[in-house]
């Protein structure tokens, strides 16, 4: 096996030997047994599931003698000090899952900060600067409908307004009292204090499941990610029509809802097919699409359709280019079905490039260590593009998922979490910032 300088000056270590496997694989069952039952796994955000996650890597890491802390945001911070001072590495992901999701979306990424960590600690190994294992809050927009509140709250870009105007859709409490509930400091938030900077993190590293099947169809184990992708979504979007009878209104006369939104449908998915057929990365999702169950009648024209639509490129251009077609179909739909549409807020995210030279030394660490790897582009939104943002390199390790994710039958081998914190062990040991 390939041994790399534990840090500068220090004797050589084997990458392998450093992963505390076992403390990740305790982990994950205390997780499944404390905050899963029959329906899969819910930890809402700022929630009791996700507090009880938190709890547990908070006290994991004080038994491994870590320095801990927290924000303004309740993001966890827990160090294993570095021989020099400067930006540290941070590795970390989120603790909170989807309603009825699975064990290891975001979960996998801080137990296996937690292990490798732990590893050093015993193969006695004091790296040369900080390495963090942060647990981040709130990632998940199912609770709050909105992206990356934990992360965006350690930056101070949390607007104030959203911490009054967004509800958790489980009980609708306001996002400043859950914050506060679970011991965070809103009035810090609100005044825009930031608790991270480029200054103090040196680069972060986000490893997570993939959330596709790329890796599972491909055969092999571990991804190291290019980008992620940005998004424009419309949540609550509405096509109004008018209800008639379905037999005696010729087509003429129709303003039928389901049948203009079908039409958009199709016309989206064209020019998705012509733009990919360009080259350019793009996918579009309707994720929603329904009628009125207080109004739909099997005799009747829809007069109402409710839906949502998700639409996600690595590419700003592509992005804007979808915009603007998405902007002139609704309008030409409209004049050809006597409809009109209301697509209500738009949320948005930014594409989010991985830093090349991690992206290279994961590469190298992989193949110096026999990892089998796939270099690949990111389709979900992770708190990596948080950072990315930010100017601080960051990077992306994939591990190999089956049956798919925000889902209870997400599958994540514990030998494919093994070669992915080698790999990131590998990554800490030889990286310099």
């Amino acid at each position: 096996m390939i041994t790399r300088p534990a840090s500068d000056g220090q004797n050589e270590v084997d990458a392998d030997a450093t992963v505390d496997l076992d403390l990740a694989a305790r982990l994950f069952e205390e997780l499944k047994q404390r905050t899963g039952s029959d329906f899969g796994l819910t930890r809402p955000s700022y929630g009791l599931g996700e507090q009880i996650a938190h709890d547990m890597v908070r006290r994991e890491a004080r038994r491994l003698g870590l320095a801990v802390s927290s924000d303004a945001g309740c993001n966890l911070y827990a160090t294993l000090k570095g021989r020099s001072a400067g930006p540290g590495i941070f590795i970390g992901s989120h603790l909170d899952t989807v309603p009825r999701g699975g064990n290891f979306d975001g979960a996998a990424g801080v137990l296996m900060g937690l292990a490798v960590v732990s590893g050093y600690l015993r193969a006695g190994i004091v790296p040369g600067r900080d390495i963090t294992v942060m647990a981040i809050r709130s990632e998940e927009s199912a609770w709050f409908g909105a992206s990356y509140i934990g992360s965006r709250a350690a930056f101070a870009r949390l607007r104030a307004e959203e911490l009054d105007s967004l509800h958790r859709t489980s009980d609708r409490v306001a996002l400043s009292s859950a914050i506060d509930g679970a011991g965070g400091d809103t009035p810090r938030l609100r005044a825009g204090e930031a608790y991270l900077s480029r200054e103090k993190v040196g680069l972060f590293i986000e490893p997570h499941i993939e959330q596709g099947p790329v890796l599972v169809g491909r055969g092999i184990p571990v991804g190291v990610v290019t980008g992620i992708r940005g998004s424009f979504r419309f949540r609550d979007a509405s096509c109004k029509g008018r209800y008639a009878h379905s037999g005696a209104t010729p087509l003429e006369n129709r303003a039928d809802a389901v049948r203009a939104v079908a039409t958009l449908v199709v016309r989206l998915d064209e020019a998705w097919m012509e733009l990919r057929d360009q080259g350019a990365d793009l996918v579009v999702t309707f994720s929603e699409f329904y009628t009125d169950a207080n109004e739909a009648a099997f005799s009747k024209i829809a007069g109402k359709v409710d839906f949502s639509l998700d639409v996600r490129s690595e590419e700003p251009e592509t992005l804007r280019r979808m915009r603007t077609i998405l902007g002139q179909e609704v309008k030409r739909i409209e004049r050809e079905h006597n409809v009109r549409f209301n697509l209500g807020g738009m949320t948005a995210s930014e594409p989010a490039r991985m830093a090349p030279e991690i992206v290279r030394q994961l590469e190298r660490c992989a193949e110096e260590n026999d990892i089998p790897a796939l270099t690949m582009p990111c389709g979900a939104g992770h708190d990596a593009a948080v950072f990315a943002s930010e100017g601080i390199p960051t990077g992306m390790i994939f591990i190999r998922n089956e049956n798919g994710s925000h889902n209870p039958a997400e599958y994540m081998a514990m030998d494919d979490f093994a070669a992915a914190a080698r790999l990131l062990s590998s990554f800490c040991l030889s990286y310099r910032i």
